[in-house]
């Protein structure tokens, strides 16, 4: 689990391509990498990653499966890339954003940036499915930082969301520009909520619709 909080900008460094898969080499910044072992989680923009090898000093490895190159930005991230970095929670640890799986659900598209003094507004197209997902005021991970939902027009596609000066300083989101691609975790309850609920109407829906299509008899409602 994770908080939505970065604790570090890393940087790739090397990327090995495999059948399928990819392993990346990523320099962390001092102490990033302190009792940090083989077997660990770490999320990397956002996608929870398993730490490959031991590490050595700041260097630590991780390999993509053919899953979250579907899924998540880092199919397309190059040597040199700049990338959020937040290593799992310990038991006890304060949640200073939000719940976080590391688990991307869809990758959304910068449309606009608007600046507002030190502070950021950006504007990002997200795929239909995931609008069913986000409201106004509601949480959502972008990139692995854990953000308010400002605003939203769910028929134009897009949500908005701000970075204050601290968020633009530790993360990269601020780097982004029209075009960029970025990974989107939705907010579980939300998700959990939303999809009980479909289920439970779709399931009273289909114990109707064969009484409200018999011709010329008056539709009986199920006991209960």
């Amino acid at each position: 689990m994770f908080s939505g909080i970065t604790q570090g900008v890393a940087r790739i460094v090397a990327i090995a391509e495999g059948d399928g898969s990819r392993r990346l080499t990523i320099a962390f910044p001092d102490g990033f990498c302190a009792g940090l072992q083989q077997g660990a989680s770490v999320a990397i923009d956002g996608a929870c990653l398993t730490v490959a090898a031991p590490p050595e000093g700041d260097l630590a490895q991780f390999d993509l499966i053919l899953p979250t190159l579907v899924t998540s930005t880092l199919a397309g991230c190059q040597v040199g890339d700049r990338i959020n970095a937040e290593r799992a929670l310990r038991d006890g640890a304060e949640i200073g954003g939000h719940a976080l799986s590391g688990h991307v659900d869809y990758q959304a598209t910068v449309e606009q940036l608007r600046e507002y003094g030190d502070n950021l507004c950006l504007r990002l197209a997200v795929p239909a499915g995931a609008l069913r997902y986000l409201f106004a005021k509601g949480y959502v991970a972008v990139n692995g930082v854990s953000l308010t939902i400002a605003g939203i027009d769910k028929p134009a596609g897009w949500i908005e969301v701000w970075l204050i000066p601290e968020t633009r300083r530790a993360t990269v989101l601020a780097d982004k520009g029209p075009g960029s691609r970025l990974n989107l975790e939705i907010e579980r309850q939300t998700q959990v909520l939303v999809d009980t609920m479909r289920e439970a109407l779709e399931e009273k829906l289909s114990a109707l619709l064969p009484l409200l299509a018999r011709p010329g008899k008056p539709a009986a409602l199920p006991a209960g």
